[in-house]
């Protein structure tokens, strides 16, 4: 499905990633798990077409995506939420929606759309002539992860959704995505809470300094006595 081989890339002169090498199949939930700065978010937008790289390839279904403008990437079934949402604030909870919604091309699939996202996230029904400003953050989160749902996806990629919400609103995104990824959609997660990114993920990766230093079953990860050290402290280290 997803096939990212020896991908560099960066800013300038500042590298970000280097050699990266990593794989998705379909209806596949994969961490990708970092400190700040390791290179998690170039390598999100580098797939969705927002960072060209320096040398490597991404192919989907065994097309080139970086022959792709942004808009085509999304066209073909991938889309993301970005770090920070980056919804309209003055917009209605709809308006923001319907904007995910450039690639299905009838107002049939549109309302298709709208109806499912307000399936997953009732309480956007509720809320969708009020402007995304007067919401809670997890609100708006659930606005931005709509609007992705709004283009169809078949891999829906996710930069930190959980930041900033609450521990009960971290439930509610992460139960979201369980169902979204039992509808057929693969996902792809880069996400801060690292226990509950790998209890979700059937496989992930480790990304630092722009290199994959580790993969495995979510399982695996989650025994990994690096892992455990490096982002879940070192009260979480097994002692013999």
């Amino acid at each position: 499905m997803l096939e990212i081989r020896g991908l560099e890339a960066g800013y300038g002169d500042v590298r970000a990633l280097s050699g990266v090498t990593l794989s998705i199949a379909a209806g596949e939930i994969v961490a990708l798990l970092g400190p700040n700065g390791a290179g998690k978010s170039t390598l999100l937008n580098c797939v969705a077409g927002l960072v060209t790289p320096w040398t490597g390839s991404i192919h989907w279904d065994g097309e080139d995506l970086l022959a792709l403008d942004a808009h085509l990437v999304v066209e073909r079934g991938v889309a993301l939420v970005p770090e920070g949402r980056r919804l309209f604030g003055g917009m209605s909870v709809q308006d923001n929606l319907e904007l995910g919604a450039f690639a299905p091309r009838t107002w049939a699939a549109r309302r298709a759309g709208l109806e499912r996202v307000y399936a997953l996230f009732p309480v956007l029904a509720e809320r969708r002539r009020a402007t995304v400003q007067a919401l809670s953050g997890g609100q708006q989160q659930m606005v931005a992860v709509g609007r992705a749902l709004m283009a169809s996806p078949r891999l829906l990629m996710l930069d930190e959704p959980s930041l900033g919400l609450a521990p009960r609103l971290v439930a509610a995104i992460l139960e979201v995505l369980v169902a979204i990824n039992r509808a057929g959609v693969a996902v792809f997660l880069v996400e801060q809470n690292v226990p509950a990114a790998l209890s979700l993920a059937h496989r992930g990766y480790v990304l630092e300094g722009g290199r994959i230093v580790g993969e495995g079953t979510g399982a695996a990860l989650m025994a990994d006595a690096h892992v455990r050290r490096a982002y879940l402290g070192p009260l979480a280290v097994r002692r013999p």
